[in-house]
C-alpha cells in the first residue's frame, strides 16, 4: 500500500511532524495516542522555519510527552495525512521507546500541559479512538510494526 501523500506542488498552509510512538510489552505493540479535548491524536506540532520534520517530531515528542529514548528502527520512513482543517498536512514518523510512564509537561505558552490525558492503546483500540485523517497513518504504522 503506497504512503498517502499530498500532490508534489501542494504546499499546505501548516505543515506538522509527529511520532507514532510505540512499545512492546507482553500483549504486543501499543501505541501512545493524547487526548485534547475530545480530540485523540499521536504527538506532533507545527515545524519550525528551518527544522527538519524529523527533528521537529523529535521535539514535539518530547514537549508533549516528556519522551526522549526514541529510537527510528525505520530509519526516516514517514507517512503523511491528506489535507485536512483548512490545509493542514502533519507527517508521522514511527518510533520505538521503553518508556512506560508519560508525563504531560506544562506548555510555557499554554500555562498547562497541551494535552488532557494519554493511553497506551493496541491497534484496535486506536482504530477507535482516532479520527477518520489518522487512519491510513495507523494502517502504515500497523504494517511496519508488523512485518
Amino acid at each position: 500500500m503506497p504512503k498517502p501523500q499530498a500532490p508534489a506542488d501542494f504546499q499546505p498552509l501548516a505543515f506538522s511532524a509527529g511520532g507514532v510512538v510505540a512499545r512492546r510489552d507482553k500483549n504486543g505493540w501499543q501505541l501512545l495516542v493524547l487526548r485534547a479535548y475530545r480530540n485523540w491524536d499521536f504527538p506532533k506540532g507545527r515545524v519550525e522555519p528551518g527544522e527538519a520534520p524529523l527533528d521537529a517530531a523529535i521535539r514535539e515528542t518530547a514537549e508533549e510527552a516528556g519522551i526522549s529514548d526514541l529510537a527510528f528502527r525505520w530509519v526516516e520512513d514517514y507517512c503523511e495525512t491528506a489535507p485536512y482543517g483548512r490545509g493542514k498536512v502533519a507527517r508521522y514518523y514511527l518510533a520505538e521507546t521503553e518508556q512506560v510512564r508519560i508525563t504531560l509537561p506544562v506548555s510555557p505558552e499554554l500555562g498547562r500541559p497541551e494535552h488532557d490525558e494519554w493511553r497506551w492503546v493496541s491497534f484496535d483500540e486506536a482504530e477507535r479512538l482516532l479520527p477518520p485523517r489518522l487512519q491510513s497513518v495507523l494502517a502504515w504504522a500497523r504494517k511496519q510494526l508488523e512485518a
